[in-house]
């Protein structure tokens, strides 16, 4: 169990998710904070995985309850998925830049930007109608299936991937462990 886990462990899928925003704008910042190439690629790698697993995560069991209980949540998740696309582009070109190049924090800041935006519609809008409309026992099970979720999510960014919950509960987790794999043989950061 990672220590995320082990800190949002029996909370609400609000308080999973708003710890997840945390950590990985911290992480962004991190790297921008960073004269080191090779530690940037590190804080980067983790941040690209933490940002996939968390975007699965909310793909499989959040977006889904959105759209069935939130006024609206149809139109919003499209809105979300987009966004979710957005960052996946940014972060293949992330992956694929040399961290010693000045446009790699250009990237990293684009990238910082867009989940910033992100969060904010996600805390300031969203959230708020999930615990207007969703018991908070249901709350507390979607945080729990979150945190399931994250354990066997993609850690890379695949652009054709659909965003849908039925690719990702039969087809994702299998891209997940194939990326895991691929994470320890190049003894990347996640």
């Amino acid at each position: 169990m990672t220590q995320t886990q082990h800190q949002t462990s029996g909370s609400d899928v609000v308080d999973v998710l708003t710890t997840d925003h945390r950590q990985m704008l911290e992480l962004l910042d991190q790297v921008q904070r960073t004269a080191d190439p090779s530690e940037r690629r590190d804080l980067a790698d983790t941040v690209i995985a933490e940002v996939m697993r968390h975007s699965v995560a909310e793909e499989m069991h959040v977006y889904p309850v959105i759209e069935e209980h939130v006024p609206n949540g149809t139109e919003e998740v499209e809105h979300d998925k987009k966004e979710h696309d957005e960052l996946v582009d940014v972060m293949k070109e992330l992956e694929g830049a040399d961290a010693a190049d000045a446009a790699f924090l250009d990237l990293v800041k684009r990238m910082q930007d867009m989940l910033d935006h992100h969060v904010h519609d996600e805390e300031d809008e969203q959230f708020p109608k999930l615990r207007a409309h969703i018991p908070a026992e249901k709350l507390r099970e979607l945080g729990t299936k979150v945190e399931k979720a994250k354990e066997l999510a993609p850690t890379r960014p695949h652009p054709n991937a659909p965003h849908s919950e039925l690719f990702h509960k039969t087809v994702g987790a299998g891209v997940g462990m194939v990326d895991r794999l691929r994470d320890r043989l190049t003894s990347r950061n996640t």
